[in-house]
C-alpha cells in the first residue's frame, strides 16, 4: 500500500510540474520574440509528452496489479523462495536458480499469461527491470487476448 501512496503522491507532483511549465510556455508564446515564442512552444510540448509517458506507466501498472490479483485469486502466484544477504538483498544465485525454472515454465507453455507474469517476477528479482517489462506486457497481451 506504501508504494502506491508514493506513485499517486509523485504523480500528483509531476502533474502540478507540468501544468506549471504549460504556463509557462503559454506566457512565453504570448511575447512576442521569435526565440521566447520556440522555447514557449517545446515548454508547452513537453507536459504532453510526459502526460502519455505518466499516463502508459499508470495503465501499465493497473493492468500488471489486476493480473496479480486473478492469479492471487487462482492461488498461482509465485511463492517467493529466494534466500537473501544479511542486507535483505536478493542472493543472485538464487535469483538465477528460479529464473531458470521459470524459463523452462514459460517455454513449455509460451502461450500462458501466467507463465509469463511468473518470469515478469522472475526477471524483477535478478535486476533485469527491461525483460521483467517485456515479460510483464507479454503476459498483458495474451490475459486481454483470453489466451490460456
Amino acid at each position: 500500500m506504501g508504494g502506491k501512496i508514493t506513485y499517486v503522491f509523485l504523480s500528483t507532483v509531476l502533474v502540478l510540474v507540468f501544468g506549471v511549465v504549460a504556463m509557462e510556455g503559454v506566457l512565453l508564446l504570448l511575447t512576442g520574440e521569435p526565440a521566447a515564442m520556440g522555447m514557449g512552444a517545446i515548454a508547452f510540448l513537453l507536459p504532453v509528452v510526459g502526460g502519455w509517458f505518466l499516463w502508459q506507466n499508470t495503465r501499465f501498472a493497473r493492468r500488471a496489479n489486476r493480473l496479480a490479483e486473478e492469479l492471487e485469486a487462482e492461488g498461482g502466484l509465485p511463492v517467493d523462495e529466494l534466500k537473501r544477504t544479511q542486507g535483505g538483498r536478493i542472493d543472485r544465485d538464487s535469483a538465477d536458480e528460479v529464473f531458470a525454472r521459470r524459463k523452462a515454465e514459460t517455454e513449455d507453455a509460451p502461450d500462458d499469461w501466467r507463465s509469463w507474469f511468473r518470469l515478469a517476477v522472475a526477471y524483477r528479482d535478478a535486476r533485469d527491470t527491461p525483460r521483467a517489462r517485456k515479460a510483464m506486457q507479454r503476459a498483458i497481451a495474451l490475459h486481454e487476448a483470453g489466451t490460456a
